[in-house]
């Protein structure tokens, strides 16, 4: 196995997704497109990752294959961001509307399902930072890590991002929920 098809390996097992993009990949590794493609077309012939519609993971037989050590080979990790969801909020309709989003400066890298919740990462324009947005039991964790001080201010307006972004979902009605908001309609004093 090629040093880039254990790095390719490391940064799924690593950052623990249960599916993982090919532009997330790119950014973490640092890899070429054209060379991860050749990666990644190598691991799936030899059975050691499987690609399905929502990105990659690795298989049995790639797991134990490579010395762990991280991929996201930087950084220190700061919280940004703990918060409750409100209470008729559904981390599920969340989930499935950031799935697969890119905005601003942060492009999607993957997710992951445990019965403790649900992990979602992105991953800043320039790599600089990894957000992770942890949704488990009605409260959002948002922490980064990131490769130099200098990362830190683009984490922490993707954290702001990423809130408005889930509190666009609860700002209007959707079909087949309650209405969160009441419209009231102002009236001017009556004309006598």
């Amino acid at each position: 196995m090629s040093e880039r098809d254990g790095d390719v390996i490391r940064a799924i097992e690593e950052e623990g997704l249960s599916v993982f993009t090919f532009d997330g990949l790119r950014r973490i590794t640092g890899a070429h497109p054209e060379t991860l493609s050749r990666a990644l077309e190598r691991l799936e012939e030899d059975g050691m990752i499987v690609r399905s519609t929502d990105g990659y993971n690795t298989t049995d037989r790639a797991k134990g294959a490579v010395a762990l050590r991280p991929a996201y080979s930087a950084g220190r990790r700061v919280p940004l961001l703990h918060t409750f969801l409100p209470s008729e909020a559904s981390a599920r309709v969340i989930v499935a509307s950031l799935k697969g989003r890119w905005f601003d400066k942060m492009r999607w890298v993957g997710m992951a399902e445990t019965e403790e919740g649900t992990v979602m990462k992105w991953v800043t324009d320039d790599g600089g930072a990894l957000i992770d947005a942890k949704f488990s039991a009605g409260e959002l964790d948002v922490e980064a890590r990131i490769k130099k001080e200098s990362d830190l201010a683009g984490a922490v307006r993707a954290a702001h991002q990423l809130m408005a972004r889930i509190s666009r979902l609860y700002a209007s009605p959707r079909p087949g929920t309650k209405t969160m908001f009441m419209q009231i309609g102002y009236f001017g004093p009556y004309a006598m």
